[in-house]
């Protein structure tokens, strides 16, 4: 054999026009029996991993395709791994970052990915009891939760393999993969209030889900250390149209105790909120501060004086896809779990915007 897993003779191999590449094929070009074949593209811990490597290279050579029937007959399996999404979401989100690290991190494994979409007026149980309901996938991923989940506690009662970007208040653990966002949140206070400012506004996720609790609750404890003010802006939320965001911060502009800090969890609310207020006449750095977290690199092209920390769609998107795979195959142990903490010293400003300055009066 060849280091590719092929001998010399192999690659002569011509299959007959129209012929569809089988176990059988791989079987007979690695020499291997056919249920070994089965189990090495299943990736099966008791098949080594030079074996699977050549297998997988011959069946990438010849064209191999699984046909799920007939893998579903065999197995109970259908190879697929859905991932669960609302339809509404802000400007400028992670969703299609997460989403490709999530097929990379699936990328020579049996699974492919679906999206299973949902809307804003819908029942977010509906696509979960499709799915349990007729074994459309092996598992799944779902994101924005709630402290005492339905979608999770289904999941959970009929032993469906998932894991949540985002925790719960369950007693039950679950795999989840999360940012700390009580962390980001006071993070984002202590960050303002070096810089001078005391009446902090934040544009906060839908109330209802986990990690809008958690930064809040992050934001408005700093704001108590500090004997400062955090505010919710009132009127819109990060999922909120543009429109909508523009609304409240006019709102606010008026008022004796208008905002001069600002955060918000997303790149498309940052951008919103920072240029309504500079429409309405204010300067950035000088009559307010922002502090905000992305998962791509655009804020400081933006605007350069805007504090930024990183959120990892990429580390997130990796972690998910191996948790449930995870889940799948070993369901008796432990779900995967991992809470990520951003880094105090990480806010991205440019050099020259990095200086803390005394409170300008408004």
């Amino acid at each position: 054999m060849t280091k590719s897993g092929t001998s010399e003779s192999d690659k002569q191999v011509v299959l007959e026009p129209g012929e569809r590449p089988t176990l059988k094929t791989i079987a007979r070009l690695s020499g291997l029996a056919v249920p070994t074949v089965s189990r090495a593209l299943s990736d099966a811990p008791d098949i080594g991993k030079d074996t699977k490597e050549r297998v997988r290279e011959i069946a990438k050579q010849i064209g191999y395709r699984p046909n799920r029937a007939g893998v579903r007959l065999r197995t109970g399996r259908t190879n697929v791994i859905s991932v669960v999404m609302s339809t509404e979401h802000d400007a400028m989100n992670n969703t299609g970052q997460l989403i490709a690290a999530i097929t990379s991190a699936l990328r020579g494994t049996p699974y492919h990915v679906i999206i299973t979409p949902y809307f804003a007026d819908e029942d977010p149980m509906v696509p979960i009891r499709y799915i349990v309901e007729t074994g459309s996938a092996d598992g799944l991923i779902l994101n924005q939760t709630e402290p005492d989940d339905p979608r999770v506690r289904y999941l959970m009662e009929h032993k469906f393999p998932f894991v949540a970007h985002g925790r719960t208040e369950l007693a039950e653990p679950h795999a989840y993969f999360d940012y700390d966002n009580t962390a980001f949140g006071s993070l984002a206070v202590d960050a303002l209030v070096a810089r001078g400012r005391s009446r902090i506004a934040i544009l906060a996720p839908p109330q209802t889900q986990m990690y809008a609790i958690h930064m809040v609750a992050g934001a408005r404890a700093a704001a108590e250390a500090h004997g400062v003010t955090v505010t919710v802006l009132e009127g819109a939320t990060s999922h909120s149209s543009v429109a909508d965001v523009e609304a409240a911060m006019r709102a606010v502009f008026d008022t004796a105790d208008r905002p001069d800090g600002l955060i918000a969890p997303s790149i498309g609310g940052c951008v919103t909120m920072v240029s309504t207020f500079e429409q309405m006449g204010l300067v950035l750095e000088r009559d307010f501060d922002m502090a905000a977290k992305e998962a791509l690199s655009f804020l400081r092209r933006f605007r350069p004086g805007i504090l930024v920390l990183e959120e990892n769609a990429d580390e997130a998107g990796g972690y998910l896809a191996r948790a449930v795979m995870d889940r799948i195959s070993h369901p008796e142990t432990s779900p995967m779990q991992k809470l990520v903490y951003p880094d105090a010293n990480a806010w991205k400003v440019a050099p020259e915007h990095a200086t803390p300055r005394a409170k300008t009066q408004n």
